[in-house]
């Protein structure tokens, strides 16, 4: 098994904003201002993982304003266009059990029990916001019964039976023909 980073992604850098070194932020909090309580924050640039800190910050449209300390111009600024942010794992808040983040559910196999078989769907890749019901998007590979993806609706003891994240496995009840 390799060995999982500690840094999770909660959000990204879209663009830049007005002249003094202020940049766009997409959060993946929920509620969406929580990413502004985690410090520090750490940009994954294609040079490497930098952490850096927020000295300032505004809500804006459907998102927020930040200033990072140190970054007063748009040049400079506009260099983190385009990067993730991310926060150690550790700095979550816990969660009740049977409650997952959406993190801890990419990458693992998806089995489904359907009608007395047992069948490999694939591994999840990421998942979706519906408004109903988040939704695992699971690729098949070529361990699984095909290499189809699937779209299913991540609804516990309906869809979902059981996550198990020691054996990195989700038990479904799912048609492999769906």
């Amino acid at each position: 098994m390799t060995k999982k980073s500690s840094l999770v992604d909660v959000g990204r850098i879209t663009a830049v904003f007005g002249i003094n070194g202020w940049v766009k932020v997409q959060s993946h909090t929920e509620p969406p201002e929580n990413i502004l309580n985690y410090r520090p924050w750490w940009l994954k640039t294609p040079h490497g993982v930098k952490p850096i800190v927020v000295d300032a910050s505004r809500r804006h449209a459907t998102g927020f304003t930040v200033h990072f300390e140190g970054i007063d111009d748009r040049d400079t600024a506009s260099g983190y266009c385009q990067i993730n942010i991310a926060v150690e794992r550790n700095q979550l808040p816990e969660l009740e059990v049977g409650e997952f983040y959406w993190h801890q559910l990419q990458g693992l196999q998806v089995i489904s029990e359907y009608e007395g078989g047992c069948y490999r769907l694939g591994t999840v890749r990421r998942l979706l916001e519906t408004g109903a019901n988040d939704v695992l998007v699971v690729q098949g590979n070529s361990d699984s019964v095909d290499r189809r993806e699937r779209l299913i609706p991540y609804v516990p003891n309906q869809f979902v039976k059981s996550v198990d994240l020691d054996t990195e496995m989700i038990l479904v009840n799912w048609d492999p023909a769906f």
